[in-house]
């Protein structure tokens, strides 16, 4: 399970995965998104808050997860993971070859730097 809010005046989604992600999260954030990236051509930021990266439900989730990533890379100029998780401190490089997005990893206790990152 994920919670996911568009911050609409900022352009900015906030997620917290707060259990292995599931296919159905991934149709949920791009319903919540999608919307705004067609009204406004492009979403600012993401912002990833996890205190650790849960995982995926299964198979299915990952690929899903891909798809949305795949789908939405071009239109989010932003990703900030605010985590100690290692996977999503490692995670910036990994994406850096996959997407278009500027992508960076901020320490668990620095939200409001990443978020103010973010809006720059």
């Amino acid at each position: 399970m994920v919670n996911a809010e568009l911050l609409e005046q900022d352009g900015i989604l906030v997620i917290k995965p707060e259990a292995p992600l599931a296919e159905e999260d991934f149709k949920s954030i791009g319903s919540l998104v999608d919307p705004y990236i067609e009204k406004h051509g492009k979403l600012n930021g993401i912002l990833i808050q996890a205190e650790n990266f849960p995982g995926w439900q299964n198979f299915a989730s990952f690929v899903s997860h891909i798809k949305f990533i795949h789908d939405h890379h071009k239109t989010v100029a932003k990703i900030a993971a605010v985590s100690d998780s290692k996977f999503l401190e490692i995670a910036p490089n990994i994406a850096s070859h996959f997407v278009k997005a500027e992508v960076k990893h901020f320490p668990a206790g620095e939200y409001e730097a990443a978020m103010e990152w973010l809006k720059a």
